[in-house]
């Protein structure tokens, strides 16, 4: 009889040692929810744990109120070894050294006898230090960024579980646990854990899990909210997730300097019909006055997004220097936002630049491109 796929997960789950998280690139609560989350369970199982967390780790102030995983890293730097051998059948090594000149490494090898032979070397990667990976909340592999382009080769040797809801993911791993009936990645997770072991589940990961599902769901109220998500979270409530307490932190509690930034943008807010982009300069003097930052951006254009249902591209825009224009993009699902990426020469997770004095004209040659790269 085949295993289902939480069966199959528990059975990877129990042979994992040290398991690599990869969440979704979007900073939303659905994304930071589920990896918490997800790293909480497995160290309550004794399983050690490690999440890839995009440089930007700024945008993750919002969720401060969360216990924070302590193993974070925004690259697979020092992931694997890589190993110098040797034969030494023939002629046994008596001494190594290393020592450092300038810019270089030189390793001194003193052979037993004679002189060594070239053809007696070879230089091999050793096995990654993570023996599972688990990705949360993202369609494909691709979708992860610099850390999938400049380390495509885990995905290959490392069993991948792949943890999603979104109806385009093309189910990229080994063991694919992908609900498009659920409104967020924090309700499969949790779906997942209670069949696992629901008594694991205490009160850190189910107000992790909670925070998700009511981001994905803006407290309940959005269409995507199932039964099961409303079922789910009278769950976590019962094991100590504090819903009010999520919600305050979440869209009560916000800072005066970025409420002020949000009504500047909102006053300036530029709809496009034709292509269903919404998008908004932001000047110096809106940094000055409101007293923010542009580490506030993706939090406004967060905003944006949220009160244009029939938006479909939202972009915001700022000077990051003298003479250069930064912008920041969202889409309402990752097709949109790969082919939006693509024209504008964006990262994964919606960021570019170009060079510009003025954010307004910028913006409407922005928005020619668009119009032009979405016809096709």
């Amino acid at each position: 009889m085949s295993l289902d796929n939480t069966q199959q997960f528990e059975n990877i789950l129990t042979g994992a040692k040290h398991v690599l998280i990869f969440m979704a690139q979007d900073f939303s609560g659905d994304a930071v929810g589920s990896a918490w989350a997800t790293y909480f369970f497995l160290k309550k199982n004794n399983i050690e744990a490690t999440v890839v967390v995009p440089s930007d780790e700024r945008y993750l102030e919002r969720f401060a109120f969360l216990s924070k995983p302590e193993e974070l890293m925004d690259s697979l730097a020092g992931a694997r070894d890589f190993v110098l051998a040797f034969n030494t059948k023939f002629n046994k090594i008596t001494n190594v050294r290393t020592e450092r000149v300038d810019e270089e490494l030189r390793i001194f090898i003193t052979p037993e006898k004679g002189s060594i032979d070239p053809r007696d070397f070879s230089f091999i990667p050793a096995k990654f230090k993570y023996d599972l990976v688990i990705v949360l909340g993202s369609p494909d592999k691709e979708s992860l960024g610099k850390v999938y382009e400049e380390n495509p080769d885990i995905f290959y040797e490392v069993p991948v579980v792949n943890i999603d809801h979104h109806t385009e993911n093309d189910n990229f791993g080994q063991i694919n646990i992908v609900d498009i009936t659920a409104s967020s990645t924090c309700e499969v997770i949790a779906e997942q854990f209670i069949k696992i072991n629901e008594k694991n589940i205490d009160e850190v990961m189910a107000e992790c899990l909670l925070t998700g599902i009511i981001d994905a769901t803006n407290s309940f109220q959005k269409k995507n909210t199932t039964p099961k998500a409303l079922q789910i979270g009278a769950l976590l409530m019962t094991k100590g997730a504090d819903q009010q307490k999520i919600i305050r932190y979440l869209y009560k509690t916000q800072p005066l300097h970025l409420l002020k930034l949000w009504g500047r943008v909102m006053a300036r807010l530029y709809w496009e019909d034709d292509i269903s982009l919404a998008w908004a300069p932001v000047f110096l003097e809106d940094f000055v006055q409101s007293r923010s930052k542009p580490n506030d951006v993706p939090f406004i254009l967060d905003k944006v997004k949220e009160n244009y249902s029939a938006g479909k591209i939202f972009m915001v825009l700022y000077n990051q220097t003298q003479g250069e224009v930064h912008g920041v993009i969202r889409c309402i699902n990752s097709d949109q936002m790969k082919k939006v990426a693509t024209i504008l020469d964006a990262s994964a997770h919606g960021e570019f630049s170009l060079q510009a004095d003025d954010t307004t004209q910028a913006g409407q040659q922005i928005v020619e491109k668009l119009r032009a790269g979405l016809s096709i």
